[in-house]
């Protein structure tokens, strides 16, 4: 759980080349960006690495991640995966554990002497709530910009509107991925500097740059199979049991159609639920269930061959699951709820169905194959492509680095650090 401090070279060979880049380029400002990264699991440490890539292409990035992430009474299983090293940050640092204040303490002062310009947070939790507060009583005077994942939790608990207000209220700048979250944003912090943006495509899973046939044969589905692919962590509000339920309607049309869904469920009770109603549609047969955690270097299979990808939730701020089937040029089905219609072009790259309504997902389903639009859609999804891109999450970023200069006037700073930075780096 913990890491020791030689995982990934030497504390002094990485300070040693932060100060060669500030030495070669004296322009760029700097930031320190806090989150998870490799080999943290899951898509805000993929999301923290890939923006830490391209960021630097714009400022010089100090990231520091977590020694302990949750503690094991918190989040039981296993939360690292070595195997796929695209996500890896090499100069990222392991200082803070998350449950400890006095460690916190001693990564403050360590954060300070690294003397930013700004420092990022990724927020997604209240968990964090209680170090991310000490850590801003010790960054006083340094600008903190936030990357809302998500303001308040999907599965809400008392306090978590109180613990979020008390972070976020400290936030000089923010960036969110949905309106909603916007909307929830200025619930809890007065006329907040922020801009809302899509999350950025994840074409960093397109590893081997596999074929839908070699995909099909890897995963042992015939090529004659139409296939919808589920991802993901198995949540209640994730809807899953809705897209279930839509089989049989989707069978009936067309018996070549299959269902495969991928993904870790948060118990084996819950596990069982599932398994009753696939036997319960009669329809079993067509619905391939593959539990667990799914490694990076194994997620590519599953989405090239795909025909389609479908998101039924329940409710949502956003998904990086949609941005793994755009990476993939796969078009989604999801449902009306949160930022998810923001990121779909109705009809175009996809179609935005009612939640929890099983008969308009097999509606859907039915007529993506019935009018034949893989093509179509696939190429709209490619057309799409650079409101997705990291570049422009880099000139968000810029952008609000700006305005907060220009709050604090510091004007003539930002004016060279916008002439010094060129967002063109892609992943």
């Amino acid at each position: 759980m913990v890491f020791s401090g030689h995982m990934f070279g030497t504390q002094a060979a990485a300070y040693a080349a932060y100060r060669e880049e500030q030495q070669q380029h004296p322009m760029k400002k700097r930031i320190v960006m806090i989150g998870p990264v490799y080999p943290y699991k899951g898509g805000i440490s993929h999301y923290t690495g890939l923006m830490v890539k391209n960021l630097k292409q714009c400022f010089s990035v100090d990231t520091v991640s977590y020694q302990m992430q949750y503690p094991k009474l918190l989040f039981k299983k296993e939360q690292r995966d070595y195997q796929n090293k695209s996500f890896q940050v090499e100069d990222a640092v392991y200082w803070i554990h998350t449950a400890n204040p006095f460690n916190i303490l001693r990564c403050a002062k360590k954060i300070r002497a690294l003397n930013p310009d700004y420092v990022i947070f990724q927020w997604w939790h209240p968990y964090f709530a209680p170090c991310y507060r000490i850590l801003e009583g010790r960054l006083k005077g340094i600008p903190l910009l936030f990357v809302c994942h998500n303001v308040f939790p999907h599965e809400r608990f008392p306090m978590d509107r109180k613990l979020t207000k008390m972070v976020l209220r400290k936030g000089s700048a923010f960036i969110t991925h949905s309106k909603m979250d916007a909307d929830d944003l200025k619930t809890i912090v007065s006329d907040p500097i922020y801009e809302t943006t899509v999350l950025p495509t994840y074409n960093a899973f397109r590893i081997r740059g596999i074929s839908k046939e070699e995909g099909r044969t890897e995963i042992q589905m015939a090529p004659e199979k139409k296939m919808l692919l589920f991802f993901g962590l198995i949540r209640e509000y994730k809807g899953l049991k809705h897209l279930v339920r839509a089989m049989p309607e989707i069978t009936a049309y067309d018996p070549e159609i299959e269902l495969m869904v991928v993904g870790e469920f948060g118990s084996e009770e819950e596990r069982a639920e599932y398994e009753a109603l696939i036997q319960s549609t009669g329809v079993s047969d067509h619905i391939h269930l593959i539990g667990g955690y799914v490694p990076d270097q194994e997620v590519e299979k599953y989405f090239a061959a795909a025909d389609l990808v479908v998101l039924p939730y329940e409710s949502a701020t956003q998904s990086a699951v949609a941005q793994i089937a755009y990476g993939f040029e796969k078009p989604v089905i999801v449902t009306n709820v949160g930022g998810l219609p923001e990121v779909v072009r109705d009809g175009k790259t996809g179609y935005v169905v009612e939640p929890k309504n099983p008969a308009a997902i097999a509606e859907a389903v039915i007529r993506y194959f019935r009018e034949n639009r893989e093509a179509e859609f696939s190429a709209h999804v490619r057309e799409e492509a650079d409101r997705y891109s990291w570049e422009r999450m880099n000139e968000v970023v810029c952008r609000l680095t700006q305005r907060i200069d220009q709050k604090n006037g510091n004007t003539a700073d930002t004016a060279a650090a916008s002439t010094a930075s060129a967002p063109t780096y892609k992943i």
